[in-house]
């Protein structure tokens, strides 16, 4: 190891990109969560990818597509009960 680093060239954030997927933090009720587990655990998946085939399977029910304005009014009502 070198005594000293050169990090003036250095960026900052993730090393490697991911592609098609964004890192959020969101409030999920812990019996919501528990279910998601347990669904998980039952089908050998990690439980966050059961949460976003949950989401898309209700996404795809709908005709509309989901709006920027439609999340931010919808985190709007929701934050009012925090």
């Amino acid at each position: 190891m070198k005594k000293e680093y050169d990090f003036s060239q250095g960026k900052r954030g993730a090393v490697i990109k991911q592609s098609g997927k964004t890192r959020i933090t969101i409030f999920i009720d812990d019996d919501v969560i528990s279910a998601f587990r347990a669904r998980a655990e039952k089908n050998g998946t990690p439980y966050q990818s059961e949460i976003n085939a949950a989401l898309k399977s209700t996404l795809k029910k709908h005709d509309k597509p989901v709006t920027l304005s439609a999340i931010r009014r919808v985190m709007r009502e929701e934050l009012k009960h925090v």
